[in-house]
């Protein structure tokens, strides 16, 4: 049943190929219907179980050098590596392509450059303006062109997924959770900046991820401090929300889901954490693309309710194909839970499978 349900149901969604011939019959010796054919199974079949789950990690490393994300790399194979940090040693020296070497595939190595008080590169590459700032003195075709530089600075470092843009609207003041990383309080707007951004970084061969869905623009607080609550959900879909309608005009973007609380939604519990807002991003936005979650391992909105380990279980199997942490560590003990939830049933096969798949086709590993 677990195959038939992926081939019938998750395959198309990923856009597996059908196969064209069956061998063999059943009872009237008459050709059988083949199933489609996974052009990731070859990659899979190399992965052991624990492998393939840690496909769906992405983990903080030291950014001095390269030692720590080697020694995570050559550990367990994780899928990703997260820079933070001022201190950005592991993008300079050719750091990476050590790391990039312990892998035995394809790793993602993001960062969040946004721009403005959130940015890593401009030490060496120089300062990007903030959001609101690129707005006020740049047309859209302008903004592409500056996101393309930045992507081609972030590339030739070895950095393939840039945590940005951010597609919240507000107009609260610069120096608020989100303010000034807000392209506008206008969707509109935001929706036309963020787009041109997300292109620029996509002409130079850089991920880009749209967050923080479902909106923390005009939520209660900072999700760094505790949990948030945004407006209602009816709200969230007459402004919020508007920047993700139509979403496959972005292009092969990402999704980061915010931990927020959703009135009519969510109901207490943090959106990265809820199969709801999963099933409202893929079922009303239509979205079929990778789906990651914001920082699970220092963000209080989630370290006050649950330990890291279950953090990453509830998260995969609420929707999440990547669960992201920034305070590295606990990968062997993160792995093991999530070994012995998929043997108890509480992490489900069918979840694995297709995350892993979305994150393989993602970075282009088959």
């Amino acid at each position: 049943m677990l195959a038939a349900t992926f081939h019938q149901e998750v395959a198309p969604r990923l856009g597996l190929p059908d196969t064209v011939v069956a061998a063999g019959s059943e009872g009237g010796g008459q050709p059988q219907a083949a199933a489609p054919t996974n052009p990731c199974a070859p990659v899979i079949a190399g992965l052991s179980q624990r492998q393939q789950l840690a496909q769906l990690l992405q983990v903080g490393v030291k950014p001095e050098s390269a030692e720590d994300a080697l020694s995570i790399v050559n550990a367990e194979q994780v899928g990703g590596i997260f820079i933070g940090g001022d201190a950005p040693g592991l993008l300079t020296g050719g750091a990476l392509a050590l790391v990039r070497a312990a892998s035995k595939l394809p790793i993602t190595v993001s960062v969040d450059d946004e721009g403005g008080r959130v940015q890593r590169i401009d030490a060496m590459d120089g300062n990007l303006p903030s959001a609101r700032a690129l707005v006020a003195a740049n047309s859209p075709e302008q903004v592409r062109a500056l996101a393309k530089t930045r992507g081609e600075q972030l590339r030739a470092r070895g950095v393939t997924m840039d945590l940005a843009p951010v597609v919240d609207t507000t107009a609260a003041d610069d120096n608020t959770v989100i303010g000034d990383r807000s392209w506008s309080a206008d969707p509109a707007v935001a929706r036309k900046y963020a787009e041109a951004f997300a292109a620029g970084l996509r002409d130079a061969g850089v991920q880009s991820v749209l967050k923080h869905f479902p909106g923390h623009g005009n939520a209660s607080g900072d999700s760094h401090q505790g949990l948030v609550t945004t407006p209602p959900l009816a709200d969230l879909k007459a402004k919020d929300l508007l920047p993700y309608q139509d979403i496959a005009a972005y292009g092969p973007v990402a999704v980061m889901v915010g931990h927020l609380d959703v009135p009519g939604l969510t109901d207490g519990t943090p959106a990265t954490l809820s199969p709801a807002a999963y099933r409202l991003l893929r079922t009303d936005y239509k979205f079929d693309g990778l789906v990651m979650t914001d920082d699970l391992g220092a963000m209080k909105a989630v370290t006050n309710l649950v330990d890291l380990p279950e953090a990453v279980r509830q998260a995969l199997a609420a929707g999440a194909d990547v669960a992201l942490w920034s305070s590295g560590g606990r990968v062997g003990e993160v792995l093991d839970a999530l070994e012995a939830a998929v043997g108890n049933g509480s992490l489900p096969k069918d979840r694995v499978s297709e995350a892993l798949h979305r994150v393989l086709k993602a970075k282009g590993a088959c």
